[in-house]
């Protein structure tokens, strides 16, 4: 079986890799020569992955499986969510996100905050999703670096280490898209 993950993000594409059996071959963005950016205009996680899943079998025919992730924060109304990429803007710059995250949430003793992976899955005609989530907390300061994106300011419930001090195989195991890749990998072997 060969399938595309839409992605661009060669982060996102190595954790997804430890997941993915021999027998499935998993192509990036890059393989199918898409160098465009894939619509993300959707007001939630769901409908982003979805649409994204949407728009590569449409345009270029293969079946495929697309993710979107973000970090929801309690005190902050589930803030960034789905705009964690471009939360300080159009740049998608990892270190402005994470620097006013820690800004706005100042005036909160509430630190809870969950990471959630939807997985949106276009094969043979029919859509599925897959979501993970893992619950935990902003810390107040950066630590570790490892990982990406909000990484070094989230804690997983039941760790005193942030995501950027955690090794990726541990990662994999606790975190939100591990959490939804092993439920897309389990569907696909189910059906192979």
């Amino acid at each position: 079986m060969t399938i595309v993950f839409a992605t661009n993000n060669l982060n996102k594409l190595k954790e997804v890799q430890a997941f993915v059996p021999n027998h499935i071959t998993l192509l990036s963005l890059e393989d199918i020569g898409c160098t465009e950016d894939v619509p993300e205009t959707q007001t939630t996680i769901e409908g982003n992955a979805l649409q994204k899943a949407a728009y590569i079998k449409n345009k270029y025919g293969y079946d495929c499986f697309a993710d979107d992730t973000g970090l929801e924060v309690e005190a902050l109304r589930g803030a960034p969510g789905v705009y964690s990429a471009r939360y300080a803007g159009e740049q998608r710059n990892s270190e402005d996100n994470i620097q006013k995250l820690l800004k706005e949430l100042q005036a909160y003793s509430n630190r809870n905050a969950q990471f959630k992976t939807v997985i949106a899955l276009e094969l043979h005609g029919q859509q599925h999703t897959f979501t993970g989530i893992c619950p935990g907390e902003i810390t107040t300061e950066k630590s570790g670096n490892r990982g990406f994106g909000y990484d070094p300011i989230f804690k997983a419930n039941g760790y005193n280490q942030t995501f950027a001090e955690i090794s990726l195989e541990e990662k994999n195991q606790i975190g939100h898209r591990g959490k939804a890749v092993k439920q897309l990998v389990n569907f696909l072997n189910s059906i192979a």
